[in-house]
């Protein structure tokens, strides 16, 4: 991504309020925010399962002119 336009990850312990203000502050605004889920695998009796153990924020944000 071109410096007019970059992601903003959510940290492990930094509320999304936080972020947004992080961005402001590099003089970025969001536009975009995506969600993944993070998954952890847990065998029982040999079948394998996956739970969710926690999510991933990301916001594209753009440059303010």
């Amino acid at each position: 991504m071109s410096k007019k336009k970059l992601q903003f990850e959510v940290q492990e312990n930094e509320s999304i309020e936080e972020c947004l203000n992080r961005m402001k502050q590099q003089g970025y605004a969001p536009v975009r925010r995506t969600e993944k889920p993070i998954f952890q695998e847990v065998k029982i009796a040999g079948e394998t399962i996956y739970e969710p153990i926690g999510r991933q924020i990301v916001f594209e944000a753009r440059l303010i002119e």
